[in-house]
């Protein structure tokens, strides 16, 4: 279950059943209101005696019998900025994916240089940010990119099929993001089921998502000399 926190106002959801009012007993009521979910983190707030809850990335909050969630922003009244956005980036940065916890085997592997530096790249074949991001890497050297293929946009499996398929799927890849060479049609088994797999339970949720060698996440599309500002950071720590 995913919650979407764009929204205008303050919603509330009602869930039967109480909790004490402390932290281990909340966890164990949201688990059971949120199977399958990771409930990465439950601590008390400052105001309303209300309780910050992050799952799967997202915030929203509680009361301590959790009889109801909370989902919206909580404004700072004297400064009229969002606490929620300022505390929801703070998560965001803090997040980290463990490159070796990924299916790399399955990656499509681009050495640039030397090699030495590794960056993880989520990316889906049919994606407009991928393929500028594709451009934007031509220009990083000394790393090794290993890209997963994952292919969530309407359209995007049998594309992202045939470049698996092909005899040389670097190439196949490169040809169809920076040069628009669609590869040639075939098909045969692919991990596509277990890079998706991956994807969601690690909170995938867009592409491109880049993941640098300290496991920081950057979603989206970044200028190459990000890129390497990120990676020089990462590399070092």
């Amino acid at each position: 279950m995913r919650l979407n926190l764009v929204i205008p106002s303050l919603l509330l959801y009602f869930f039967f059943g109480a909790a004490h009012a402390d932290e281990a007993s909340l966890r164990k009521a949201l688990e059971v209101s949120f199977p399958g979910e990771k409930i990465e983190s439950v601590k008390k707030t400052p105001y309303l005696g209300l309780y910050e809850v992050v799952v799967g990335g997202e915030l929203f909050y509680t009361d301590e019998k959790v009889s109801y969630l909370f989902l919206g922003h909580v404004v700072d009244p004297q400064t009229k900025e969002s606490l929620t956005s300022e505390r929801l980036q703070q998560v965001k940065d803090a997040r980290r994916i463990d490159t070796a916890s990924l299916p790399l085997e399955h990656a499509i592997k681009a050495v640039r240089g030397n090699g030495k530096r590794k960056l993880v790249v989520f990316s889906d074949p049919n994606c407009p940010f991928c393929k500028r991001l594709e451009k934007e890497l031509t220009n990083v050297s000394d790393v090794t990119v290993y890209t997963l293929l994952y292919p969530v946009l309407r359209g995007s499996l049998p594309t992202a099929t045939a470049i698996w398929c092909s005899p040389n799927r670097l190439k196949a890849w490169e040809d169809f993001m920076l040069r628009s060479i669609a590869p040639p049609g075939k098909t045969c088994e692919t991990p596509m089921d277990t890079l998706i797999e991956v994807g969601q339970k690690n909170g995938i949720s867009g592409t491109p998502t880049l993941i640098f060698p300290d496991g920081s996440i950057a979603p989206g599309m970044i200028p190459a000399a990000t890129i390497e500002k990120r990676l020089s950071a990462a590399s070092v720590k």
